[in-house]
């Protein structure tokens, strides 16, 4: 059962941004609620008031911007499967929509929100990394804007402080020669917490050799990583098998998976490697 709690309902950014200044920390944020609910149904929170943001446009929609894809912070996982700006410029964010949760579960919940929330299977944090994505955060005191790599610190742990809403995440227009992916391992199709999740992007020069080459790792450490050895051996290389078996090698031993109930530790890294490893296969045929 949830416990009580009062329901502001601003009708402005500004608005909202006043009522979590004056409250914080004990006045919540609410968005898709698909996290926060569950927390305050079994007792791990308890907020004395929700802010609810559903209605605020300004945390909405998804533009162009000085050659950065924005996307609002409210806007929904089931939203980022059907735009066409994200299916142009944002293909691995495209792909792990599709696989987050259920239908029910993409139509509530926030790009934000799972951001936020800080899991460490957030499925939206690998490929945002390898687009290499930039947070805006606001408060009453003005806004910042934060690299999401170092932005989760830990499992449900960020650099948000109490009184900042996350209101828009926003990366650079991918470069012309280039493709990225994602892939995640559940236990089901659907409605399953990950296992381990991949995003890759292969940006190429015009000799076919890797201009750049981004990997993003999810559910094998306390936070979402970026293998850095394994993308530094690809760096002007040819995806030959050698230098994709060298990186798939790398990403596995960066991972600092965990056993729980829903794979071992020496499962999540092992899959982590043939991840990485069909992922910029697939990347050298296309």
């Amino acid at each position: 059962m949830l416990p009580k709690f009062d329901l502001l309902i601003p009708q402005t950014l500004p608005e909202a941004l006043k009522l979590l200044a004056e409250g914080a920390p004990d006045i919540l944020p609410l968005a898709g609620g698909t996290n926060l609910i569950v927390d305050m149904r079994g007792g791990h929170r308890r907020p004395r008031a929700l802010i609810d943001l559903a209605r605020l446009e300004e945390l909405r929609g998804i533009r162009i911007d000085d050659g950065h894809v924005v996307v609002g912070g409210g806007t929904t996982i089931a939203e980022l499967m059907t735009d066409p700006l994200i299916a142009d410029h944002g293909r691995p964010l495209r792909e792990a929509a599709a696989r987050l949760g259920n239908p029910l579960i993409r139509n509530r919940a926030t790009v934000a929100g799972n951001l936020v929330d800080a899991s460490p299977a957030a499925d939206t944090a690998p490929p945002l990394l390898v687009l290499n994505a930039e947070l805006e955060l606001a408060s009453q005191a003005g806004t910042r804007r934060l690299p999401l790599e170092g932005f989760i610190v830990g499992p449900n742990v960020t650099l948000l402080r109490p009184d900042e809403l996350l209101v828009t995440v926003r990366w650079p227009i991918p470069p012309p020669r280039s493709a990225a992916t994602f892939y995640k391992i559940g236990l089901r199709k659907a409605g399953a917490c990950s296992v381990v999740t991949t995003a890759v992007l292969v940006a190429r020069d015009e000799s076919g050799s890797c201009q750049e080459v981004r990997i993003a790792l999810g559910a094998i450490a306390p936070q979402p990583i970026r293998p850095r050895a394994a993308e530094d051996v690809l760096s002007s290389q040819s995806l030959t098998d050698t230098a994709i078996s060298e990186a798939a090698r790398l990403s596995a031993q960066a991972t600092n998976p965990i056993d729980d109930v829903r794979a071992s530790a020496a499962y999540r890294r092992r899959a982590t490697e043939v991840l990485v490893r069909r992922l910029l296969t697939e990347m050298a045929i296309t």
